[in-house]
């Protein structure tokens, strides 16, 4: 057997971290709140898991810059809107640097009054339970007070700076691999 020794380099800037980082497929979801004023505000963010089963956490991380995340911070309270592949429109919108990214967006408000976006597979009410520093994002994990209903429809994804199908034929592992997997749904649900 001989020695392979994988090609790597420590001398790398952030652009090349983020092409590597880019090799990781993720859903994409919208985190939305209430201004002061009761206004609507939200951003895309693809930095979003779920944490713990009890009690129930999830987790994003949100630019140190980010004005919403100012806003969320000041709210204390956060929606988490998992998107479908049907709305890749309401991703660029979020996610684009623009004042009004609810333009044209249809939402209804959860039980504490924040943004539900229309059509998302599902959604989360969550409360901010900790702050950690995260370099030049910060990482936010709530507490899940609501959730939403889940819908039958495929997610949207986001992988090597595009978007991307689950059309292709569905893999599963062997039940054995999937045990330790936070959002496995347990027993044969999965066949």
């Amino acid at each position: 057997m001989s020695a392979h020794t994988p090609y790597g380099s420590a001398d790398f800037d952030s652009r090349q971290f983020r092409t590597a980082m880019g090799q990781f497929c993720t859903g994409v979801t919208v985190i939305t709140t209430l201004t002061a004023d009761d206004q609507p505000a939200g951003f895309a963010c693809q930095s979003f898991a779920a944490l713990s089963l009890d009690p129930p956490l999830v987790l994003f991380c949100p630019q140190k810059t980010s004005r919403t995340w100012s806003v969320i911070e000041q709210r204390g309270a956060f929606c988490v809107n998992v998107l479908s592949n049907r709305q890749q429109d309401v991703s660029a919108n979020f996610g684009a640097p623009r004042e009004d990214k609810f333009s044209g967006v249809v939402w209804d408000p959860s039980p504490a009054g924040l943004p539900v976006i229309r059509h998302c597979l599902t959604w989360a009410e969550c409360t901010i339970d900790q702050v950690a520093d995260g370099g030049d994002h910060h990482i936010v994990i709530g507490r899940a007070q609501t959730l939403g209903e889940v819908l039958q429809d495929k997610p949207l994804l986001f992988y090597r700076g595009g978007y991307l199908s689950t059309e292709h034929p569905r893999v599963t592992p062997a039940q054995a691999e999937l045990e330790n997997f936070l959002t496995w749904t347990g027993g044969d649900t999965w066949l």
